[in-house]
């Protein structure tokens, strides 16, 4: 949804930001990634890893 919400204002996912946004997904196993939006614009990705322990 985020992605449509870039894409709507005339701005494109550059290929470094995607592979960004691609590299938390991959690295984290239990937790949050967040983007943070300022005018129509990601300005920062947020990592919170949980830790289970069994």
């Amino acid at each position: 949804m985020a992605n449509a919400a870039v894409i709507d204002q005339g701005e494109q996912w550059s290929s470094d930001l995607e592979e960004k946004i691609r590299a938390a997904l991959r690295e984290i196993r239990f937790g949050t990634v967040t983007l943070v939006i300022q005018d129509g614009k990601v300005i920062q990705i947020d990592k919170s890893e949980k830790i289970r322990l069994k």
